[in-house]
């Protein structure tokens, strides 16, 4: 579970023109025609829709600035200004968040139960086997016993493999698809609330994620520049969904993928952070996306929903801004 930090354009090559200036659509882009809408009532939702879908950070922006003037984008953008500050263990367990001093440590349940299942099943299948006469009561079992040192091979040569096989046992955890939706309606709602636009996302096994593009960070990330006010908000960002975990469980599953992305930012920053200073930012970033997810609590249950129903970004977008009324 993570989200993506995806971009709209590389460093060395453009790989989109979302707008042909030749047929005057960006001087029309940002027109906006009052009109009776069932899903925004006086708002027309077109332009900022055709942003989404053809992925244009750029504009996916102009056209949230533009709705936050008119009143109806009120949680767009609505905590542009983000600074760290020395944060303890005791503020986050004050917070709410469980387990404070263990939410850095990867969670090995599903690999744990994954590998467990496999052995377990397998040597019960194996003793089974010998019970069967002649040759086949010699050989089967090796050949079933045999499963597991395959299981293990496949990880060591192609850990992309196992993950995937050990990402669908999870499916069978009770708690796993809300984990799953939990955690990622946390990225987006966090990210549209400082400001970062979201163009999509995923909540299938194996493939969990919220994709933001932006060309500015991706050109600073690199060339190793990030600064301290871009860093901080990509912090934030990313602790997002480790801090909506600690919030509701009392172990957090999803947070490997967002720590190494925290480390990748980390390491392109600068000046570059000290190892204390690297903790510091990670338990401040999760500090402040729990304060902002525990306040707005009711909008991101309701962001959860959608998202579990396969709501495209834009009806997203819509909930968050009619719980926020």
């Amino acid at each position: 579970m993570s989200f993506s930090l995806c971009f709209s354009a590389s460093v060395s090559k453009p790989t989109h023109m979302l707008f042909d200036p030749h047929q005057n659509r960006v001087a029309n882009a940002y027109k906006w025609r009052i009109r009776a809408s069932s899903a925004a009532p006086g708002v027309d939702l077109t332009t900022l829709d055709s942003a989404i879908a053809m992925k244009d950070s750029e504009a996916v922006k102009k056209a949230l600035d533009q709705l936050s003037e008119t009143g109806w984008a009120k949680k767009w953008s609505s905590q542009p200004y983000v600074s760290r500050r020395t944060t303890s263990l005791q503020e986050l367990t004050s917070l709410g968040i469980k387990n404070a001093e263990n939410l850095a440590i990867p969670s090995v349940r599903n690999d744990a139960a994954f590998l467990f299942t496999v052995v377990g099943t397998t040597g019960f299948l194996a003793v089974l086997a010998g019970q069967l006469p002649g040759d086949w009561g010699f050989f089967l079992p090796y050949l079933i016993g045999s499963i597991s040192l395959v299981v293990l091979a496949v990880g060591s040569i192609s850990p992309g493999l196992l993950q995937a096989a050990i990402s669908g046992f999870s499916s069978f955890f009770p708690d796993y698809q809300e984990r799953i939706a939990r955690h990622e309606a946390a990225h987006f709602l966090v990210a549209y609330m400082l400001g970062l636009p979201i163009l999509g996302y995923s909540l299938d096994i194996g493939k969990e994620h919220v994709n933001l593009i932006d060309e500015k960070l991706e050109k600073l990330i690199y060339s190793g520049q990030l600064d301290a006010k871009d860093l901080d908000r990509l912090a934030v960002v990313a602790m997002a969904g480790l801090a909506a975990e600690g919030l509701q469980y009392d172990k957090v599953v999803g947070q490997s993928a967002d720590l190494f992305t925290l480390q990748r930012f980390m390491n392109r920053s600068k000046p570059k952070l000290s190892n204390e200073l690297q903790k510091n930012l990670t338990r401040w970033a999760v500090l402040f996306a729990g304060s902002l997810l525990k306040n707005n609590k009711e909008i991101h249950e309701g962001l959860m929903s959608s998202m579990s129903k396969k709501a495209t970004v834009l009806e997203c977008i819509k909930e968050i801004e009619k719980a926020a009324r």
